[in-house]
């Protein structure tokens, strides 16, 4: 570590102490050339997780952006922020399990996390973040997942349902 005053790059640890949450490590220095004493801190560097995407896109994991999707899906809802930051730590714990070492996980492991939330708290955040994350091509295709994600048996669809009337 070089010193700060006369630059020379000897320098010897007279004291370190940890701080809060043990992250991080503060340590007075010495420069063995003049004299100088100094504080450095210690810090982990962090490798950030990434998201891979559908398309094969690579962006930073962000508790941010993930929260404001929950936010949008349980608009007007009976959802309150806490169930919602709930739902935000699950998911990043469930990533932080699945974790190989690679430091990346698929987009469909987060959506499915948030989907398995949101299911137990409120069905209709449930439904429109499922029509959002799934990207449905037309009515059929989401009336027959619905009827897949919320268990029911009946393979019937909208249209079959007018025609007998």
């Amino acid at each position: 570590m070089k010193c700060p005053r006369c630059h020379q790059a000897s320098s010897k640890v007279i004291d370190s102490r940890p701080l809060v949450g043990g992250t991080e490590i503060r340590r007075r220095r010495e420069c063995e050339h003049c004299g100088y004493r100094f504080t450095t801190f210690e810090t982990i560097e962090a490798t950030p997780l990434l998201v891979v995407k559908k398309n094969g896109d690579r962006e930073e994991f962000s508790t941010d952006k993930l929260l404001r999707g929950i936010i949008r899906s349980c608009e007007k809802r009976p959802v309150s922020m806490a169930q919602m930051n709930e739902i935000v730590n699950q998911t990043k714990q469930n990533i932080e399990n699945q974790d190989n070492g690679g430091h990346e996980v698929s987009s469909k492991v987060i959506g499915e996390s948030v989907m398995n939330g949101l299911k137990d708290v409120d069905e209709i955040a449930y439904i429109r973040f499922a029509s959002v994350y799934r990207q449905f091509k037309d009515m059929n295709e989401f009336y027959a997942k619905m009827q897949e994600l919320m268990g029911n048996e009946t393979t019937s669809s909208p249209e079959s349902d007018h025609d007998d009337k």
